[in-house]
């Protein structure tokens, strides 16, 4: 099923894009669940897992603030808004698995799929702008939580 997530992430992700592009675009007509079940049915016979890709997407949307907070002392030299539109959803995504699905992948697996990701979609520095981002956010966010500390 690893290859299956892995197209799910896909799917996520496009989900993710094409709804904040809309939004930006201020689209009164724009609907995650239309945008989603589309993107879902394009795939129906490679992806088994549906309610992993539509917990990632209804997830992300649920907390997207609160990511969108914890990559900002993250990445401070970059204001969320000028993250471009790939990267900032493919961290969102990477940020969401590693806090909120920390019990079902392990940190690694999250980070390379991000990086993974970003190589495939992103621009020529989007991989090394999402590991770094990632793993700075694995230790700040997920591993000194894990330890005792009180990091962010």
């Amino acid at each position: 099923m690893a290859s299956n997530r892995h197209l799910g992430r896909i799917v996520a992700l496009q989900s993710l894009y094409e709804y904040e592009f809309r939004v930006q675009s201020a689209d009164a007509s724009v609907d995650i669940d239309e945008i989603l079940n589309r993107n879902l049915n394009r795939y129906e016979a490679a992806i088994e897992d549906k309610a992993f890709v539509t917990t990632l997407v209804k997830g992300v949307l649920e907390v997207q603030a609160d990511i969108d907070e914890k990559i900002q002392p993250i990445a401070p030299d970059w204001p969320i808004d000028q993250i471009a539109r790939i990267d900032r959803n493919i961290l969102r995504i990477g940020i969401y698995e590693l806090i909120h699905q920390a019990d079902t992948v392990p940190p690694k697996v999250v980070i390379n799929e991000a990086v993974e990701l970003a190589k495939a979609f992103g621009s020529d520095n989007s991989s090394k702008f999402v590991n770094g981002v990632l793993g700075t956010a694995f230790r700040t966010l997920v591993e000194d939580t894990t330890n005792g500390s009180t990091a962010v």
